[in-house]
């Protein structure tokens, strides 16, 4: 008999849910340092493919540039593993005698991972490492237009988990993607918290799911240069984020805000480091190929570099254009230059000063990307402080480019290629995903109070015992009661009911 593709994967998800959860009992019982030697071989055979991954990833999906993608895989291995080699994930985290409280990790179960077209090998690294090193199984959930180079990926890092130890299952892959399947891997009852990263409909989907999700929305993040900044050296920081793998990294910059007294220097670095600013009408042009009619990414623009974009729109850009730029006063839905555009556009805003290009950021953000990223450049401690203050993002960074700081690249924060939103962007957690992220805590807590001491803290007079009536206190209070005594009870409640 065949089976349609929808119920096909639908079983291999619960197979492989059920075959996760043996796996978890069995890794339970790993100590330590075997589960750190099985996240190095994971490292080591990542790092040893990173390249000819890369090279996958750039050509099934028509993503950005390889020798970017190669970076954002060493970004999902080394960089990762080196972050977390040395964490205590498993058994005793903390052991305090003087509070008598110990804390000890408790994997989740089953983390459902669901890997991203834009990033698919990295995610892929970085997602089992993290989940591994916290003693969780993996299950892997391709993004349709990645499937073959993230299981590539897989393949790579299963065989090398194996050879270090890991039981059968710990680490599995989806090979039939479907919608319907993926709806059965989010809801089984038996996965322990869902890792996503992808699209809005997507991340919400995780978390209406039923189960326990860490997702992440989008990013829209602006960048300010501030009037104290090193313009020169700004502009080259935000164009190297924006054209780092042709901007496929949400927490890349999507806008410039500066200041009137700045402007012109701004738009003359721009240009001297190839930056195109776009007339009205080619601005009309390439607006119609940045949203879909539904509002959403068109993803014929993701990845692709300026001169595709300019030839898809059809106009005319000079030869070596790197990011194409467009001034804009309004902020909305129906602006897309306003919007996450995952690709080199940039819009422009100019403002009066600090506290409108404040201002304007706090309206970009709102209009979509809250709780994501932003960048300022800026060498005024004060206003770097008021943004830090005020902003509504879960990473502000200073002087550096959005797309590589954001992932913990350029900055001291967690490497990770899963960045919460926090609670104003709807998602769970505004950390950069580490494997702490993925363990309970257990704390196992001594008594070191009684009942009397915590009264005689809050000055609380010990309560006195109620008085006896005679009528209830015929029975002996202690020794052993005879026959006699209750049929002597009993008779006394009977004449009380008058029987």
């Amino acid at each position: 008999m065949k089976f349609d593709k929808d119920l096909m994967s639908i079983q291999e998800v619960r197979d492989m849910v059920k075959k996760a959860r043996e796996a978890v009992e069995v890794f339970s019982d790993f100590s330590q340092s075997q589960v750190d030697a099985i996240c190095k071989a994971i490292c080591e055979a990542c790092v040893a493919n990173a390249e000819q991954l890369a090279k996958k990833a750039s050509d099934e999906t028509g993503f950005g540039i390889w020798q970017d993608k190669v970076l954002k895989n060493l970004l999902g291995s080394k960089i990762t593993y080196e972050y977390i080699k040395d964490m205590k994930t498993i058994g005793i985290l903390s052991d305090d005698k003087t509070t008598g409280v110990m804390e000890v990790a408790v994997p989740m179960g089953v983390v459902a991972a669901l890997i991203p077209s834009t990033n698919p090998t990295s995610t892929v690294m970085y997602k089992t490492l993290i989940s591994v090193k916290a003693g969780n199984a993996i299950i892997i959930s391709p993004h349709p237009g990645a499937k073959n180079c993230i299981l590539d990926t897989y393949r790579v890092i299963a065989e090398a988990a194996k050879k270090a130890g890991a039981p059968e299952g710990l680490i599995q892959c989806v090979t039939l993607p479907t919608k319907e399947g993926t709806d059965a891997l989010l809801t089984n009852r038996g996965i322990g918290i869902i890792l996503a990263t992808g699209g809005e409909a997507m991340v919400r989907a995780a978390y209406s799911s039923g189960n326990p999700a860490l997702g992440v929305g989008p990013g829209n993040g602006p960048s300010f240069i501030e009037r104290t900044a090193d313009i020169p050296l700004a502009v080259k920081r935000i164009f190297d984020s924006k054209t780092f793998d042709n901007g496929t990294i949400c927490a890349s910059e999507q806008s410039i805000v500066t200041e009137e007294c700045i402007k012109n220097r701004v738009i003359d670095e721009c240009k001297k480091q190839g930056g195109y600013f776009m007339s009205p009408e080619e601005s009309e042009k390439v607006s119609h190929f940045i949203m879909r009619a539904n509002g959403t990414m068109n993803p014929k623009i993701v990845g692709r570099d300026a001169g595709t974009i300019a030839k898809m729109a059809g106009i005319t850009i000079p030869p070596g254009t790197r990011v194409l730029i467009s001034a804009q006063t309004t902020v909305g839905k129906d602006n897309p230059y306003s919007r996450e555009k995952l690709c080199p556009i940039l819009a422009f805003y100019v403002e009066s000063g600090w506290e409108a290009a404040c201002k304007r950021c706090m309206e970009i953000l709102y209009n979509e990307g809250v709780g994501h990223t932003m960048t300022i450049h800026s060498t005024d401690q004060s206003v770097i402080r008021e943004f830090a203050l005020k902003k509504p993002v879960s990473r502000l960074l200073v002087n550096t480019p959005g797309a590589l700081g954001g992932v913990g690249a350029t900055t001291g924060i967690a490497p990770a290629l899963t960045l919460g939103c926090g609670t104003v962007g709807g998602s769970a957690t505004s950390d950069n995903i580490t494997p702490m992220n993925l363990i309970n805590i257990r704390r196992v807590a001594v008594g070191i109070k009684e009942l009397e001491d915590l009264r005689a803290e809050a000055n609380i007079p010990q309560a006195k015992a109620p008085a006896c009536r005679e009528s209830t206190c015929s029975a002996p209070v202690s020794g052993s009661i005879t026959r006699e005594d209750i049929e002597a009870i009993a008779r006394s409640i009977l004449a009380r009911l008058d029987v």
